[in-house]
Order: C-alpha cells, then structure tokens, then sequence
C-alpha cells in the first residue's frame, strides 16, 4: 500500500501521519465529553493538550533516537526528522505525562483527576496509530503459519500491529464502561497503564524490530515497570484518592 495519503504543494502527506492526527483528535474530542460529566473545564483540557501533544510527539521521537543512538549520533541532521519514521509511544506517555503534571500544579487541577480524563481515549488513539504500521510495513513479527498472517517481503509474519490494535480496543472499551464507576480519582490512568504493559510485554516478545537495551527489548522491561507500578499505584491511590459516594 503507497505510504502517501496525499500531497499539497509538493509535500507528501504520510498515511501514518493522517492516522497519528486522527488517534490524537478523537482522544481529545473524548477527554473533552468527559471533562463535561466530571467537572473540568473544557477550556482546560484543550489548553493541556497543546501543550502536551507536541512534548509527546518529541518525546515519542527522542526516546526512539536514544535507544537508536549508534546510527543517530553518525546522522545528527536526521534526529528530528520525524517524517523519517520512528517514534515510541513509552516517550509520548512520558512526555505527555510530565506536561500535565506541571499544567495542573500551574493551573490548581488534581492531577489525577484531568489524568482520568485525557487518557481515557489514550488507547482509542494508539489502536488506530498502529494502522500506519501496517501501511508502512513495520511494527511486524516473526514468520508464523497462522491463517490471519501477513505477508510481508515474502514472508508470513505476525501481524503484532494487529495485535496491539485490538488489545487497545479492548481497553477503551473497557475504560468507557468502567469510567462511571471508578473508586478512585487516578484509577483510569493506572489500569490503563497496567492493562496496555500486560499486553505489550507478550506482544513485544513476537516483534523483529524493537529497541534494545544490551540482550533485552526495552518495551518489555518498561512494561515489567509499567505493571509492577500499576500494581503499587492501585493499593496506594485505592486509600489515599478513595471517591466519596
């Protein structure tokens, strides 16, 4: 499939682009109707979001290039070129993580509050991301003789951006349900961060392209820290952020 959704005077738009822009509009049009049920000012909410999407986007590319450093430290020029490819979404949730911390410290908000909020649509966003691995023929796994296989350079292979797009489904949809009956403000943010590194450690192990850290794939190690946290973060919130009913 031609990577090129479209050009405008000469600039080729990306596919992965177009579908990065869509995952990031209806995740904010989503924390935006939520704000609304819980009391936060949209106006905050967009506020945030200006801010916090372009420090995860350079997030998302300044992780990629760390953990890529051999070749980005003999091509400098290349390094913040995002429409080269190569972004982490474990950057952008840092990125945009830290952003809101200081946003809310700045503005009054409870931190855990707008968190619930903003992410909710998280991982809507990252499941229609991962499309634009398939268009550009990455994020794959290993050969494998299973019937939904894709073929890529010849050869059947998993298709884990699959993969990770139905799991983030799944965890949208079970945050929407689950939303209304939250005990505790946080408690979006923790099971998504929990759910998304228990399903990214196993499907991480089926990629052929991941970040190294020496023998280890740093996606899994982070999402070990990720599950372990979200653990930790459940019990302390769970006493410390309990919701009056």
């Amino acid at each position: 499939m031609d990577r090129v959704a479209f050009s405008i005077f000469g600039i080729d738009v990306m596919w992965y682009g177009v579908l990065m822009a869509t995952g990031m509009i209806l995740g904010t049009l989503i924390a935006i109707k939520e704000a609304k049920r819980v009391g936060i000012k949209e106006d905050d909410v967009l506020d945030l979001a200006i801010f916090a999407i372009p420090v995860g986007l350079l997030g998302a590319r300044l992780y990629y290039v760390i953990f890529n450093w051999e070749y980005y430290s003999q091509n400098v020029s290349q390094i913040l070129n995002f429409r080269g490819g190569g972004m982490a979404i474990h950057g952008a949730l840092i990125g945009g993580i830290l952003t809101g911390y200081i946003f809310t410290k700045i503005r009054n908000i409870d931190f855990w509050k707008m968190a619930d909020t903003v992410l909710l649509g998280m991982p809507l966003a990252q499941a229609i991301g991962r499309w634009g691995n398939f268009i550009n023929g990455e994020a794959h796994g290993g050969p494998t003789d299973l019937p939904w296989g894709i073929v890529v350079d010849g050869v059947k292979v998993h298709p884990t951006f699959l993969y990770e797009s139905i799991w983030n489904l799944g965890i949208f949809i079970f945050l929407w349900i689950f939303r209304k009956k939250k005990k505790y403000e946080g408690q979006i943010i923790v099971y998504y961060i929990t759910l998304y590194s228990l399903g990214r450690f196993f499907i991480e192990g089926l990629r052929t392209d991941s970040l190294m850290i020496g023998p280890l794939r740093m996606a899994q190690v982070i999402s070990l820290v990720g599950v372990v946290g979200g653990i930790i973060a459940h019990i302390y919130l769970s006493k410390k952020n309990k919701i009056e009913e």
